[in-house]
């Protein structure tokens, strides 16, 4: 409970102030979420729902995004990624918008969303890819078969500037 806490106190620490005056300049908040656990007991399923502990998991994110006003909400078109989303979508009352990894530009899609806030729900070898893409340099490793935990966020300022972190969410 401890490490939940801090960890969202963190998020929140971290979520944008919007511009108050003509002169500040806008925030773009991109947070990335793998999908939550899926069922393994067919290798052969390229499409696997989520397990009970998945379904779990995706309330418990649904609740440390709880004070974090999203503009939009990205998921790959898998159950999987779907069903993490879904519980922060219809909280905050947000359609899913679909994206495909493949091809990822990160300089369109910081265009697309720039000012927004913005959850990602992706798989465990396409999420570090993309914040690697969108913080410019190859820090984050591909996330392990067996971690669900990584919250990966980044706010890049209008003028350029790129504050990244990531935290281990149980």
């Amino acid at each position: 409970m401890k490490k939940f806490l801090s960890a969202l106190f963190v998020i929140l620490w971290m979520t944008p102030i919007q511009a108050q005056s003509p002169t500040d300049s806008k925030v773009s908040s991109f947070y990335f979420i793998r999908h939550a656990e899926k069922d393994t007991s067919n290798p052969a399923d390229r499409d696997p729902d989520l397990v009970m502990e998945g379904v779990l998991r995706a309330a418990r994110w649904s609740s440390v995004f709880n004070r974090i006003d999203f503009d939009i909400i990205y998921s790959t078109d898998y159950k999987r990624t779907r069903n993490t989303a879904l519980p922060i979508a219809e909280k905050k009352k947000l359609p899913l918008t679909y994206y495909s990894p493949n091809g990822f530009d990160s300089v369109d899609f910081v265009k697309k969303n720039a000012g927004k806030t913005v959850l990602i729900v992706g798989h465990s070898n396409t999420v570090p890819a993309m914040v690697n893409a969108l913080i410019g340099k190859n820090q984050y490793k591909q996330i392990t078969e067996t971690n669900y935990a990584n919250l990966y966020i980044i706010n890049i300022t209008e003028s350029g500037e790129i504050i990244h972190q990531l935290l281990a969410i149980e």
